[in-house]
């Protein structure tokens, strides 16, 4: 493997005098539009931004130059005129205002497909091409958000259409969509050459009892499986490999990807305070809504239970530079809770990237998510059960009005030091009283 420093000083992006320039800020709406039984949830149009375009304007007066956008796939369905894209990404060329195109955000397809149709690569590559060709200069591209996430929650855990609960439903929805997206970059780059592929997905690190080693051991190879068939490095040697295989996944299917590999550009790292997870095979110590799906075990945030608590988005990023030695990019940032809180967390995210790349890590960026806020994610978006988290804007009044967290983004978009009163104590991910169940020590041994 090339040395950290190596790539780090080959690949860091530097300005036209060989200056080495800050992290960008990115920043991006809630997209979702998950399918539950025949019902879509549109987070865009619960929060009104589908039909506010001065929304654009207030993301861009933070000092936000490039955005996360969603063109899904399911909305242009209803309405194929591109009227909504043609006015929002027109305003946006004339505006210097850079587009990284999401065409499927925790979504399943319009109705005539699903995660599990066969046909589902050809059909969302088929939709990409034609938003390359209505739109030539968009150069960066997520066909598919977190499709690792978007297939537990649809063909394991049965909670987002087509509500299925085995593995291999979770591999083939996992596949399908990575296939996608190999397809979807072929069409784009047919049009632009040069096109980007931003490939995001929630990661994060997983540990547990020792009598559970071998499980929390292949969920964390588990969780860089969507990279590395990108990537083309699942062979028959790879340690996934026969897991895929043992599920009922065939080898054509699986090494497809290495004769077609399609390597992103930027990793994207979506990071939350719950994305750490601890298993514990000890259920009598648990409520029985925190065990898995995947086994007889508990699967709880590792912050409720680990006391030295969550690894941080650094470690992640290490892990993927060293892994894939390409740029990252923290491409979702949220709290939900108190605008305090929220400012804590951010300011925690930007220390830990500036941290990271101290160790020499490229990471291009920091995405603050869901500007707007985001709707009944509390019940994983099942249902409308009035639930809503504010983000740098609070749409509880109706319309868009900036909280507190608003100004720390404008101080790091201009590449200073978040500075609030709330950075005067640590975040409740960082205090004890956030330890919910029996505690674990680092590297300490449950025994049976």
């Amino acid at each position: 493997m090339k040395s950290v420093t190596s790539d780090m000083e080959r690949n860091r992006p530097v300005d036209s005098q060989g200056v080495c320039t800050p992290p960008e800020v990115w920043g991006g709406a809630e997209y979702t539009c998950n399918r539950v039984g025949d019902r879509y949830f549109d987070q865009m149009n619960f929060s009104g931004h589908a039909h506010r375009l001065s929304d654009y304007e207030q993301f861009v007066e933070l000092g936000i130059r490039t955005l996360r956008m969603g063109l899904l796939w399911e909305r242009h369905e209803l309405d194929p005129s591109w009227r909504w894209s043609d006015e929002r990404l027109g305003w946006m060329q004339q505006t210097g205002i850079r587009p990284i195109a999401s065409l499927l955000h925790h979504g399943s397809g319009p109705r005539h497909t699903s995660l599990l149709d066969p046909e589902f690569p050809r059909k969302l590559a088929a939709y990409a091409g034609s938003v390359a060709q209505r739109y030539p200069w968009i150069d960066a591209y997520t066909p598919v958000n977190e499709p690792n996430t978007t297939a537990r929650f649809s063909g394991m855990y049965g909670v987002w259409y087509p509500h299925h609960h085995s593995l291999q439903s979770y591999l083939r929805a996992l596949l399908h969509q990575l296939k996608g997206t190999v397809l979807s970059m072929q069409a784009v780059r047919r049009i632009h050459p040069e096109a980007q592929l931003v490939q995001t997905d929630d990661l994060g690190n997983i540990s547990g009892t020792e009598e559970l080693r071998p499980v929390w051991e292949t969920l964390n190879l588990r969780q860089w499986l969507p990279f590395d068939l990108l990537y083309g490095r699942v062979d028959r040697h790879h340690p996934m490999f026969g897991y895929m295989r043992s599920a009922g996944i065939s080898e054509a299917d699986i090494l497809w990807f290495a004769d077609h590999p399609c390597p992103p550009d930027v990793i994207g790292i979506n990071y939350y305070a719950t994305s750490d997870r601890f298993l514990d095979h000890r259920l009598e110590f648990y409520p029985e809504d925190r065990r898995s799906s995947e086994g007889p075990f508990v699967d709880v945030e590792s912050v409720r239970v680990r006391r030295d608590g969550i690894i941080g988005v650094d470690t992640l990023l290490l892990q993927a530079w060293e892994r894939y030695e390409r740029p990252v990019a923290v491409t979702e940032v949220h709290l939900g809770g108190p605008v305090d809180e929220q400012i804590r967390w951010v300011a925690d995210a930007w220390r830990g990237v500036l941290r990271a790349r101290e160790q020499g890590v490229n990471c291009v960026a920091m995405t603050i998510w869901a500007l707007l806020g985001s709707f009944f994610w509390n019940g994983l978006v099942t249902s409308e059960n009035g639930h809503y988290e504010p983000g740098v804007f609070d749409l509880r009044g109706g319309h868009p009005v900036r909280t507190e967290l608003a100004r720390v983004v404008e101080q790091i978009a201009r590449g200073e030091e978040p500075a609030h009163r709330a950075l005067a104590r640590a975040g409740w991910w960082r205090q004890d009283h956030r330890i919910c169940f029996p505690c674990i020590e680092e590297n300490e041994e449950v025994a049976a």
